[in-house]
């Protein structure tokens, strides 16, 4: 997530929409059964029961090319390393990869269960 600062130290947050989806969109785009490829960018842990998106594959490592012809989405907790490997892959010539703006801290945060349901599409990993 671009944050620049004004001159009194007041954080300001960007959303650049050529390299980022809102939690919004990929919601949508997932009820719709329209879900990109999602990467979960986070280094492994080993904490059983993080929440990821369900569907999401780890990040498959360097050597890994997107597909083409797919829309993929990076993401982890606060959208700092998805946003700096989305950016890596447009500018190696992959424009269908973006990184999920806020991350998992914000989509989870934004999507209310009393507004939107249950059905969030968070999980648990295993």
């Amino acid at each position: 997530m671009p944050t620049r600062y004004l001159d009194d130290e007041t954080p300001v947050v960007q959303f650049d929409p050529l390299l980022e989806v809102s939690p919004f969109v990929l919601f949508r785009r997932i009820k719709e059964s329209e879900a990109p490829l999602l990467i979960d960018v986070r280094p492994p842990s080993d904490q059983p029961g993080r929440l990821t998106l369900q569907g999401a594959i780890p990040y498959p490592g360097p050597e890994w090319s997107p597909p083409a012809d797919q829309d993929v989405v990076l993401f982890d907790d606060d959208g700092s390393i998805a946003i700096e490997g989305a950016r890596h892959m447009q500018s190696v010539g992959y424009p269908r990869v973006k990184a999920l703006f806020g991350g998992l801290e914000l989509y989870e945060f934004s999507l209310d269960p009393e507004v939107i349901g249950q059905e969030t599409f968070l999980v648990r990993a295993r």
